[in-house]
């Protein structure tokens, strides 16, 4: 998904909310946006979701998204479940696969009590459960979390983290807003900050941890005889090369090179006068 030079206001003379935001989100990432109260987190997300179209600029490449808004309106003529199943066929599951889908999400935020009873009448904390599951039922590609966690009993909340992780597993973005600095921090991959309606990214501990876990390069092992002894540190200085070391009695020295800067090492050493390749292996 990209955001290009994204913009929005709420009338020609008012200010601009969110101005000139342009990012490439990228599939499996997840991210979360701050900023100080007003400062247009919700207005943003809602860009990102498509629940609000952009005053300037747009917004492409977006999957089916799914989105927990800031307030979840209450006083639809709905039970839980009916307001599920009718959002579950919109969505595009329809018969056994939304039904299942349904009570899959009731079960996991602990709604099953309360599906039946008119929504007007729930607490605050289980139509929050309702919201969340809107918004899962579809196993959706772009996840939108505005305080979605708030009003969330313990247990609720610990579902959605899994959720949010299951989400980004299986290939999914998911932008979300939480008063809580500690939520999934070691998950997030990137940090956008809102000032004044201007995005600046950070990474995050997400980033830097797949980075930490990415497999090392693969090497290879260069055989070089002919080498003088005091071309030691030179061979060590050649980009890509890993190590070098001369046995001692032996005629020749014995490189460990990255597999991606093999062939520019062999070139270089070609060059060399008296020197000879005797053997390349894995």
């Amino acid at each position: 998904m990209r955001l290009e030079a994204v913009g929005k206001r709420y009338g020609l003379q008012q200010p601009w909310i969110v101005r000139d935001v342009t990012r490439e989100v990228a599939a499996g990432t997840l991210i979360r946006l701050e900023g100080r109260n007003g400062s247009g987190k919700s207005t943003l997300l809602r860009i990102a979701a498509g629940a609000l179209l952009p005053s300037a600029g747009r917004v492409t490449g977006r999957p089916h998204a799914g989105y927990v808004p800031e307030r979840f309106p209450t006083g639809l003529a709905f039970s839980a479940r009916d307001y599920l199943r009718h959002l579950s066929r919109i969505h595009g599951l329809a018969g056994p696969a939304g039904l299942a889908a349904v009570d899959e999400w009731l079960e996991r935020l602990g709604a099953n009590e309360y599906a039946a009873a008119p929504l007007g009448t729930l607490s605050k904390g289980m139509c929050q459960k309702v919201a969340i599951a809107q918004a899962l039922l579809s196993r959706p590609g772009l996840l939108v979390l505005d305080e979605a966690w708030t009003g969330l009993d313990q247990a609720a909340r610990g579902e959605l983290d899994a959720a949010v992780r299951e989400r980004v597993a299986d290939g999914g973005t998911v932008l979300y807003v939480d008063h809580d600095p500690a939520r999934l921090a070691a998950e997030v991959a990137e940090r956008w900050q809102l000032e004044h309606g201007a995005v600046t990214v950070r990474a995050g501990n997400g980033a830097a941890q797949a980075a930490d876990s990415a497999p090392p390069e693969r090497t290879v092992i260069v055989e070089v005889a002919g080498v003088e002894p005091g071309s030691l540190p030179r061979l060590e200085r050649l980009p890509g090369v890993v190590s070098a070391a001369a046995r001692a009695g032996a005629e020749t020295v014995t490189l460990t090179v990255a597999e991606s800067s093999s062939d520019a090492v062999l070139r270089e050493l070609l060059r060399w006068d008296g020197v000879h390749v005797e053997a390349v292996r894995p």
